[in-house]
């Protein structure tokens, strides 16, 4: 897998960090994340498939102490290339997420946060085995914020129907492995609605929020088509903006964000 990514992360900034939609739908998560993160305290951070940092960056800009980690030493590369100076509360290592038991073993955090699809990763025995291990890493009220991909896409399921591709229109509904490509490369993916999350994570977590993030802002892969079209594009993040305090939706959007506070 860190090979595949490895492929991805020379372009990863320019296709989906830095494109439109991909601003728009990190501002929704930003949004959130403010909202749910106390502004008067700073809060020891664990990053896992941070990518090329930008998360990790914004977090540690809020006064926070942030670990981020990939599995990809070409992300972590990119990542630390874009540190103005040295930064003692923000650090960037390398880290297969399925080895997350044996990372730092002393340490604790108040936050595990994973965005835009890094627990997709996972298989339903890796996803499990992933919320048991975290919990030990967190502190006493600590929670894990994650941003996933759900089985069903509006957006993306109305595109392909339009098209006539009605294989790639429901390719998210299945409980197996789906080979998505990024960035030219395949990767192994998993799609997970917010039930399915809230069912592995019962006896460890309570959930605390659950918020769509692209009901009305559409997939990153579809910036071509809109970037002659902002002011629609404009209308979507308007509406969207609306839409994502409807919790249910969230299993209709593009990604969803769920926060757990360890019980």
């Amino acid at each position: 897998m860190n090979e595949s990514f490895d492929i991805a992360a020379i372009t990863y900034d320019s296709t989906f960090t830095h494109s439109k939609i991909g601003e728009l739908q990190r501002n929704l998560v930003y949004n959130h994340l403010t909202e749910i993160l106390p502004s008067n305290q700073e809060l020891d951070i664990l990053e896992i498939n941070c990518g090329t940092g930008h998360d990790a960056i914004w977090l540690a800009n809020r006064g926070h102490r942030v670990i981020a980690t990939d599995i990809s030493l070409e992300m972590i590369s990119i990542a630390r290339s874009k540190l103005q100076h040295k930064n003692s509360d923000l650090e960037f290592q390398q880290l297969d997420i399925n080895k997350l038991e044996a990372f730092e073993p002393e340490r604790s955090y108040d936050l595990i946060f994973s965005d835009f699809g890094g627990l997709n990763c996972l298989s339903p025995n890796q996803l499990k085995h992933f919320f048991i291990t975290a919990e030990k890493k967190l502190k006493p009220n600590g929670r894990i914020i994650g941003v996933i991909m759900p089985k069903h896409c509006i957006i993306e399921n109305s595109y392909f129907v339009m098209k006539g591709d009605l294989k790639k229109a429901f390719r998210r509904n299945t409980s197996t492995v789906v080979i998505a490509n990024v960035d030219g490369t395949d990767v192994s993916t998993w799609y997970y609605n917010p039930n399915n999350i809230k069912k592995i994570v019962k006896n460890v977590f309570s959930v605390d929020k659950v918020n769509p993030i692209g009901f009305c802002i559409p997939p990153s892969y579809l910036e071509p088509f809109f970037k002659n079209k902002l002011g629609f594009l404009r209308v979507l993040k308007n509406l969207d903006t609306l839409f994502n305090r409807f919790s249910f939706l969230s299993k209709y959007s593009d990604h969803y964000l769920i926060s757990l506070i360890k019980k």
